[in-house]
């Protein structure tokens, strides 16, 4: 037995899941807490045993959760029964406090299990909605960055586009059809730009499981380097393969909204597409990154799990945990390797969407004499480094956001990284 505080990071995985965990357990609305304590007591097996401790709880106001016998007397003779018990409040609460004091005096024996802060989190896919979709970076409005400049910024235009993009992605809600996006010739000769030159490293850079799915996607979801996917058609085509779909979002969200959904198996994806003064370069989350990188991955049923694997590990996670979960989704759905035919093979987005990274990253085994660039800079590149695809050790590592990686991690096989996240998320 679990206590529900210690059950809610440890939520087996689920194929379709609607509710993770009961409503009671989570604060009602984004940027809140719940506060939940759990205790273990000891009383005298007898009959009405629990009725004073019980009573201590309805005197300081404390609504219990749940109550249930640690295990069975080993004999009808025992003269104490323990018991865990749940209930709303922190022992930081001076209420708590006060009730706690009391258990202690009239019990056999009482210890604090624990006490948490718990962040809100999303306990149905309808909840999603609550989400406020205020963009980190970019988004509606560009921010002029000097040290990463967006290539749109003074292209008013573009801008002008991308609201009107990022407005309609704003009102979608959970059940409705995605918004559907007419592109423009300049944004599909973007979008054909850089499909040509993914294409010629598609049989020898990408991993078998990219090689399986993207077909599939050119058969059933309209790609081709003439068209620009639409996400309601490939949502539709990844529920059924998976049960992931697709979201639509007005920019780079916070970690924890992004890795919550990830939970129900929902992927929020951008619908603009970067500037054309520079298709082989983007500071941000576009549709090329979004459907070229991440989407066909989506249809493989161990890539789905993993996926959530760590979404599940983000609920009701603290700040700081957020933040290692985040890193490990860097190094592995965004920049990950893995190992295939002895040699490593891309399997993160950020790879897959970027001919010029790929090229680099996968220059050591695979012979490319081609020196890589940093990003948007004309600096080359050194020789990355491999490492064993290690969460505890990937949560740790530093990375840069607009310039190609030092280090990659390459894992064994998708379903050896969902296990390692698995155990990394219950350390």
């Amino acid at each position: 037995f679990f206590s529900p505080f210690v059950q809610m990071h440890r939520l087996p995985k689920l194929a379709f899941p609607r509710r993770l965990g009961a409503a009671t357990f989570t604060a009602k609305t984004p940027g809140d807490f719940t506060r939940r304590t759990s205790i273990q007591f000891s009383v005298c097996n007898e009959a009405g045993g629990l009725l004073t401790p019980l009573s201590i709880f309805k005197e300081h106001n404390i609504s219990l959760l749940q109550l249930q016998p640690r295990s069975v007397a080993l004999n009808e003779s025992s003269k104490a029964i323990t018991m865990y018990c749940d209930f709303e409040g922190h022992t930081d609460d001076a209420h708590v406090q006060q009730c706690l004091a009391q258990l202690r005096e009239i019990t056999l024996f009482m210890t604090v299990v624990g006490s948490h802060k718990i962040p809100y989190y999303p306990s149905t896919i309808e909840e999603l909605d609550f989400i406020e979709q205020k963009t980190l970076a970019a988004g509606e409005e560009l921010q002029d960055d000097p040290e990463n400049p967006h290539p749109g910024f003074h292209d008013e235009e573009y801008k002008t586009r991308r609201r009107a993009i990022v407005r309609a992605a704003q009102s979608y809600r959970h059940g409705d059809s995605i918004p559907r996006v007419e592109y423009s010739r300049q944004e599909i000769a973007t979008w054909g730009a850089v499909w040509k030159e993914l294409m010629k490293l598609f049989p020898t850079h990408t991993c078998r499981q990219y090689q399986y799915n993207f077909p599939l996607m050119v058969e059933n979801c309209g790609y081709a380097p003439n068209n620009i996917p639409q996400l309601q058609d490939i949502s539709e085509f990844l529920k059924h393969k998976t049960g992931f779909t697709i979201r639509p979002v007005a920019g780079l969200l916070s970690g924890r909204d992004f890795l919550n959904a990830l939970a129900f198996r929902v992927f929020f994806s951008t619908q603009y597409i970067r500037h054309h003064s520079k298709p082989f370069y983007t500071p941000e989350p576009d549709v090329i990154h979004e459907l070229m990188g991440h989407a066909p991955l989506f249809a493989d049923p161990e890539f789905a799990d993993f996926s959530q694997q760590i979404g599940l590990a983000s609920l009701g996670a603290s700040d700081e945990d957020i933040q290692r979960l985040a890193t490990c989704y860097w190094f592995s759905v965004e920049f990950g390797l893995c190992r295939q035919d002895g040699k490593p093979r891309a399997y993160g987005a950020g790879l897959l969407s970027s001919f010029g990274e790929m090229s680099y990253a996968l220059a050591p085994v695979l012979g490319d004499a081609t020196p890589g660039i940093c990003g948007a800079s004309e600096t080359p590149a050194p020789a990355p480094e491999y490492r064993p695809f290690d969460p505890f050790a990937a949560a740790q590592q530093p990375y840069p956001i607009t310039t190609y990686q030092p280090v990659y991690y390459v894992a064994d096989s998708f379903r050896d990284a969902e296990e390692q996240m698995r155990t990394f998320a219950q350390s």
